[in-house]
C-alpha cells in the first residue's frame, strides 16, 4: 500500500466516529476526559497504535500519513486530536523495547501509553531493574492509560546534564492526581501522575537521547519526534475552525449588516487570508519533516539544521494556528463567545495546544542565531 493511502482507512474511521464525538463532546469539559464510548471507538479503530512497527502488526504510518490522521482528528475536536497524536505517537515505543514486552502491552486493543517529560524521577538500581519514584505533570490521557512513561536519572546523586532514561510503568503502579483544571484541551485528562518505589524491569527502560532502536526502520531512527506529534494538532484545530466559520458565515449575519456574512467582501478576503496562512504553515511543516527524513542517513551539520528546522516549523505552525483562530473568532463576533460554539472551543484549545514546550517560540532565537552565524547556544532541540 502506498504511504499516502495508509492514512485512508483511519480518515474513513474518523468520518464514522464523527457523530459519536459530536454526541458526547459536551461531556469532555465537564469530565475533563474523553467519554468512554469515544475512547473505545478510537482504540477499536487503532488510533493509539499508529506508529506501532509493522513487524509487530502495527500500521507504522509515515510521519506525513500520521500528520493527516492527527490533523483530521484535531479538526473534529482538539482533545481528540491531542490524544490521537500522543497515544498514536507513543506506540513508537515498539521500535525501542523488546518485542515480547511490546506485544504483551498491545495485545490489549485499548493499550494507551501516557508520556510525560516535564519532570525527572529517580531510579535506584536493584536486581533485574530499578526502584523508581517521581511525579510528572501533563500526563495526557492519564485516565485511560494502561502504561505510563516518565523520565528518570539513575542514582540518588543528581548532577547537571546527567543522562536521562525513559521508564515505563504499569497502570497499577501509578497514582493519578486530580490537577487538570484548565481552560483548553480539558478533555485530554492531562493530569499529574506519580509512582513511589515502583519496580521497573531493566528491559522496560531505554535512553531518552541517543537510543539505538531495535527496529531499524526510518520512523524509529528519526530523533525527537514528539514535536511532530503535537505540532500538527494546532493546525488541525485551525482547519476545523475555518470549516466551522464557513458554515456559520453561510447561515448567519452580523448586527448592522445586510445579508449573511459570506456575502461580505471583507469576510471573503479574511477567509482567503486564513486559508493561505494555514496552507503555508502546513507546507512548512511538511518540508521540514521531509528534510529531516532525508538528513537522517547523512548526519552532521545537515541533520542538526534539519532538527532545528522541524522545531522552527512546529513553533511557526502553533503561532499561525492561533492567529487563524483569533481572526475567525473576531469576525464571528458574539457568536464565538458562547459555550458549545465550535469557535469558542477552538480559541481555548488552540491556545492550550500551542503552549507545549515543543512549540516554544524561544526556538526562533536559536534559528536566528544560526542564520546570523552565531553559536547555537544552550538550546536543545
Amino acid at each position: 500500500m502506498r504511504e499516502d493511502n495508509k492514512a485512508a482507512p483511519f480518515l474513513e474511521a474518523l468520518r464514522l466516529i464523527e457523530p459519536l464525538i459530536a454526541e458526547h463532546r459536551s461531556t469532555f469539559d465537564v469530565a475533563r476526559q474523553l467519554h468512554e464510548s469515544v475512547f473505545e471507538a478510537l482504540a477499536e479503530g487503532g488510533f493509539f497504535r499508529l506508529w506501532l512497527p509493522a513487524s509487530l502488526g502495527g500500521p507504522e504510518l509515515s510521519p506525513l500519513a500520521f500528520m493527516s490522521v492527527v490533523e483530521r482528528a484535531a479538526a473534529l475536536d482538539g482533545a481528540v486530536g491531542w490524544l490521537v497524536g500522543n497515544g498514536g505517537g507513543m506506540s513508537r515505543v515498539g521500535g525501542y523495547l523488546p518485542e515480547a514486552v511490546v506485544r504483551s502491552w498491545f495485545q490489549n486493543h485499548r493499550a494507551f501509553v501516557v508520556s510525560a517529560t516535564g519532570a525527572v524521577g529517580t531510579a535506584i538500581p536493584v536486581d533485574g531493574g530499578f526502584r523508581v519514584s517521581g511525579r510528572w505533570p501533563f500526563g495526557s490521557g492519564a485516565p485511560h492509560g494502561t502504561h505510563f512513561m516518565g523520565l528518570v536519572t539513575i542514582g540518588e546523586n543528581q548532577v547537571p546534564d546527567q543522562p536521562r532514561y525513559c521508564c515505563y510503568f504499569e497502570r497499577k503502579q501509578v497514582k493519578i492526581h486530580d490537577t487538570w483544571h484548565v481552560s483548553g484541551l480539558r478533555g485530554t485528562g492531562s493530569a499529574d501522575w506519580e509512582v513511589v518505589e515502583a519496580y521497573v524491569p531493566a528491559d522496560w527502560t531505554h535512553p531518552f537521547i541517543g537510543n539505538i532502536p531495535k527496529d531499524n526502520a526510518l520512523l524509529y531512527r528519526i530523533p525527537a519526534l514528539s514535536a511532530w506529534t503535537v505540532a500538527v494538532v494546532p493546525l488541525g484545530i485551525a482547519r476545523g475552525a475555518i470549516d466551522s466559520f464557513a458554515a456559520l458565515a453561510e447561515a448567519k449575519g452580523r448586527l448592522g449588516t445586510v445579508g449573511v456574512m459570506r456575502d461580505r467582501e471583507v469576510v471573503q478576503a479574511m477567509v482567503g487570508r486564513v486559508e493561505s496562512l494555514y496552507q503555508s504553515a502546513r507546507a512548512f511543516l511538511i518540508q521540514a519533516m521531509t528534510e529531516l527524513m532525508n538528513a537522517i542517513d547523512i548526519g552532521g551539520d545537515r541533520l542538526v539544521e534539519a532538527r532545528l528546522g522541524l522545531r522552527t516549523a512546529a513553533a511557526h505552525a502553533a503561532e499561525t494556528a492561533s492567529r487563524i483562530v483569533d481572526m475567525l473568532a473576531a469576525e464571528a463576533g458574539a457568536e464565538a463567545i458562547f459555550e458549545g460554539n465550535a469557535l469558542e472551543r477552538a480559541v481555548r484549545d488552540v491556545q492550550a495546544a500551542s503552549k507545549h514546550i515543543a512549540m516554544n517560540p524561544s526556538i526562533f532565537v536559536t534559528a536566528g542565531r544560526v542564520k546570523l552565524g552565531l553559536e547555537v547556544g544552550p538550546a536543545r532541540f
